[in-house]
């Protein structure tokens, strides 16, 4: 490669190398999308487990296990892989455990083990997490620091693009209605696949695994890795040593210390909302599969557009604009659907037409709450990718595993406080209210997440004043 085509790259978004790194994250979303939010959650929830509440309590209670997990394990596998060198073998080997377990996800039939459908679950997901820790971790070498907010923010848009995708696909070609037989297209499903056993819903995770194995190679054919360190046994040994003096470092870098601390409590409320969201308006609304899933295709086509804006307005205005903008839309969104009810929309002030008029989002508070959730896609990319724009531009290549790896502890550390939040409240206004109100109290607990992570931010000194240049052998005089 001649002299001006070394990385970091000026204009990444003309380079092939950089592009193939973008594609990681097209490969990876559709698990996010389509398995977790929008159709195999739901179907776990209101077909898998014998009743909702037990079917809610029990993706709950995978979500927050998964989440300690990547909590803990997260900064020491970056730490590792800091002194080991490549990034890419380790992204291959948690390759196969994600693609293994959303194979498995087909034998999750009605009455099968709810502990082996979660399990399984757990394990698609560390593997997933872990991995965008090591793929992150690669972008500080990548591309040059003015460039990395318009990156990241269009890989997170490709990775919604790549959710919406196969999510349509999904509703139009697999995932029929139980009562009519046919897709959203109006067409049997593929295979001969039975919407009365949950066939197209099973479907999504051999689908999100195939989809991740195609779309994952260009990553590591097109995008270089670091070379080879320290051996494995060494490289272990001294990522131990790293990780204890990450902790007393990340201390000592006080904006990123604290752009830490705020990340860590509005992204348990965005992590809640990401898990829960789905299947709170299939149960609100009873909505089936097709419902549910074109409710995910709207808001991926917002998240996209939300994203090529943000990519823009990152390099314009910083990481720390884009992100408080976020927030502050994130709260509205969810004050939006909490205070939506069958017959009415802002906490009654705006009464509906209840009758049902047939056909998809029938009712006038389902129609409402489509409107809430347009403004959760335009937020839910920007808030994750300028975040991880904000890191990249405060490290620098020998310290992006450990960074991303705290940053991913961050991220998860508390994941269980949001959950919790959602089931205790829920729980306890089940108590004294019907279910429907005792669901809304329940996801309003997530704002303060929101309102008290972005004044955290809002004091902290923008990525840009923190100076952290990003270096290499790449270019290096030569």
């Amino acid at each position: 490669m001649t002299r001006d085509d070394r990385p970091p790259f000026r204009h990444p978004l003309r380079q092939r190398a950089v592009w193939g790194w973008m594609t990681f994250d097209f490969a990876a979303q559709p698990f996010f999308t389509v398995v977790l939010t929008f159709v195999f959650g739901p179907y776990f929830v209101s077909t898998l487990a014998p009743d909702p509440a037990t079917g809610q309590a029990w993706w709950s209670g995978a979500a927050t296990l998964a989440g300690i997990f990547v909590a803990v394990l997260s900064p020491l596998l970056g730490s590792i892989a800091d002194r080991a060198g490549p990034r890419k073998p380790w992204i291959a080997a948690l390759a196969v455990v994600k693609i293994g377990a959303l194979a498995l996800l087909w034998q999750a039939a009605p009455g099968s083990s709810l502990l082996v459908a979660a399990a399984l679950i757990i394990g698609a997901t560390l593997a997933a997490e872990f991995s965008i820790v090591f793929n992150d971790a690669m972008l500080p070498r990548l591309v040059a620091r003015e460039a990395i907010g318009r990156v990241s923010n269009v890989a997170w848009g490709l990775g919604y693009a790549g959710g919406m995708i196969v999510l349509f696909a999904v509703l139009t070609l697999l995932a029929a209605s139980p009562q009519t037989g046919l897709t959203l297209a109006g067409l049997p499903p593929l295979f001969g696949l039975d919407p009365a056993t949950g066939e197209g819903a099973r479907a999504t995770g051999p689908l999100a695994a195939l989809w991740y194995l195609v779309f994952v190679l260009p990553m590591f054919v097109l995008t270089p890795d670091r070379p080879r360190l320290e051996g494995i046994s060494r490289a272990v040994r001294d990522g131990v040593k790293d990780l204890a003096a990450t902790f007393r470092e990340v201390r000592a870098r006080r904006p990123l210390f604290r752009f830490m601390i705020a990340r860590m409590i509005y992204q348990d409320g965005v992590n809640a909302l990401l898990v829960l969201g789905g299947a709170f308006a299939a149960g609100m609304f009873g909505w089936s599969i097709t419902e549910s899933g074109l409710f995910g295709i709207i808001l991926n086509i917002t998240a996209i557009i939300g994203c090529l804006i943000a990519g823009r307005l990152d390099a314009r205005l910083g990481s720390r604009a884009v992100i408080l903008m976020a927030i502050a839309t994130l709260v509205v969104a969810t004050l939006g659907i909490v205070s939506t009810a069958p017959g009415s929309t802002l906490f009654g002030l705006m009464p509906l037409a209840s009758d049902d008029a047939g056909g998809l989002f029938a009712t006038g508070a389902e129609r409402a709450y489509l409107g809430w959730g347009l403004l959760i896609g335009l937020a839910f990319g920007p808030v994750q990718a300028s975040s991880r724009s904000w890191l990249a531009q405060s490290v620098n290549e020998d310290e992006a595993g450990r960074y991303f790896g705290f940053y991913a502890l961050t991220g998860r550390a508390t994941s269980f406080v949001a959950t919790a939040a959602v089931a205790g409240v829920t729980a306890a206004a089940a108590g004294t209210t019907d279910p429907v109100t005792a669901s809304r109290a329940g996801m309003a607990a997530l704002i303060p997440f929101f309102v008290i992570g972005g004044l955290a931010l809002a004091t902290t000194p923008a990525a840009r004043r923190q100076g952290v240049e990003t270096t290499n052998e790449w270019n290096t005089p030569s």
